[in-house]
C-alpha cells in the first residue's frame, strides 16, 4: 500500500509536469529559432525552406515547404532592405502536446517603416530534427495587413501552380519551374493609347525560379507577362527562358540565360495593334547551332512592317 500511494505521486507529479520544458530542449529551441531568425536577410534567406516540415500551417493557411520558400524570396525581392530582429532576444516556449509553441515579439524594419508583431512558432521534431509547424501572428497583433505578410502578395498569383514554368533551367538534367512575381495594380483599366498602367510600388516583374542556385531576374516596367520555355538555344545544356512583356498595343519578348540571367538577344518588339496575333512560333525560331532567327516590328517611312534578324548567341 506504502509503494502504490508513492507510484501514485509519482504519476501525478509525471502527469502535472508533461507540459514543462526540460532545460535542454529549451536551450536547443532557443537556438533553433534564433538561427531561423538570423537567416532573414538576402543572402541566407533562400535557404530558409530547410527550417519547415513539408506541409505547414502559414498565416493561417496550408503551404507545401516550396511555397513558403517561394513567398520568403518574394519578400526579399519587394523589400530588399527587410531585416527583422526578437525583441530582447525574448522567448517564450511552452509543450504543448508533443509540440513547442514558441511566442516573441518580430520587429520588422522595411522601407523606412518600423513596427513590432506578437508572433509564433509552432515547432516539432522530425527525425531528430526541429521543424517548424506554424508560422504566424498572435491573436494581439495590429496591422496585419501590412505588405510584408503573406495575404498582401495573394493578388499576384505567385504561388498558383497555373503559372509555372517548368524547364532544366540550370543543365543538371532535373527538372526545375520558373514562376512571376508581378506589381500590383492600382487600376484595372485597359488603356488603348499606351498610356501607363499604374502600379502600387515599382511596375516591374520578377522571374522566380524553385532552384536556388539561380538568381531572379527583374524586368523593368512589365506588369502582365508570359513565361516560354525556349530550350538550349547556346548549347550549354541548360534550358533558355523567354518572357513576354504584353502591354497594349505591344509585346516584347526578352530571351534569358537563366544561369547567369543575361540577355541573349535585344528585345523583339511586335506591335500588336498592326501585327495582331502572332505567336511565339512566328516571332522566334531556331535555325542552326547558336543561332536564332527573330521577327520583328519596326516603323519605316511611317508604316510598321516585320523583319528579320539572324542572331548569333554566345
Amino acid at each position: 500500500m506504502k509503494y502504490l500511494s508513492l507510484f501514485s505521486c509519482l504519476l501525478v507529479l509525471l502527469l502535472i509536469g508533461c507540459n514543462e520544458v526540460n532545460p535542454k530542449s529549451e536551450k536547443e529551441v532557443r537556438t533553433f529559432v534564433k538561427q531561423w531568425n538570423a537567416a532573414h536577410t538576402p543572402i541566407k534567406s533562400p535557404y530558409l525552406d530547410r527550417y519547415y516540415l513539408d506541409v505547414v500551417t502559414y498565416y493561417e493557411k496550408e503551404f507545401t515547404r516550396d511555397q513558403v520558400q517561394q513567398d520568403k524570396d518574394v519578400l526579399f525581392q519587394q523589400f530588399p532592405d527587410y531585416t527583422q530582429r526578437i525583441f530582447n532576444d525574448q522567448l517564450e516556449i511552452t509543450k504543448v502536446e508533443g509540440s513547442f509553441l514558441v511566442t516573441f515579439i518580430k520587429q520588422v524594419k522595411y522601407k523606412g517603416i518600423e513596427a513590432d508583431y506578437p508572433s509564433y512558432l509552432s515547432l516539432t521534431l522530425k527525425n531528430g530534427k526541429f521543424r517548424i509547424l506554424r508560422e504566424g501572428l498572435s491573436k494581439t497583433a495590429k496591422n496585419i495587413d501590412a505588405p510584408i505578410f503573406p495575404k498582401a502578395r495573394e493578388n499576384n498569383g505567385i504561388l498558383s501552380k497555373n503559372r509555372q514554368l517548368f524547364g532544366d533551367f540550370n543543365g543538371d538534367g532535373l527538372s526545375d519551374y520558373a514562376t512571376v512575381m508581378a506589381p500590383e495594380i492600382e487600376s484595372a483599366r485597359n488603356t488603348q493609347n499606351g498610356d501607363a498602367i499604374p502600379c502600387k510600388g515599382e511596375c516591374n516583374s520578377v522571374i522566380l525560379f524553385s532552384n536556388k542556385d539561380l538568381k531572379a531576374i527583374t524586368i523593368k516596367g512589365a506588369y502582365q507577362s508570359q513565361l516560354e520555355n525556349l530550350k538550349d538555344l547556346n548549347s550549354d545544356g541548360a534550358d533558355e527562358i523567354g518572357f513576354w512583356d504584353i502591354k497594349p498595343t505591344s509585346k516584347t519578348l526578352y530571351v534569358f540565360n537563366p544561369s547567369n540571367g543575361a540577355l541573349l538577344a535585344d528585345p523583339i518588339v511586335i506591335n500588336t495593334s498592326v501585327h495582331k496575333n502572332m505567336k511565339l512560333i512566328d516571332v522566334f525560331k531556331k535555325t542552326g547551332v547558336n543561332r536564332i532567327t527573330v521577327t520583328f516590328s519596326e516603323e519605316v517611312d511611317g508604316k510598321w512592317v516585320l523583319k528579320n534578324k539572324v542572331i548569333t548567341l554566345d
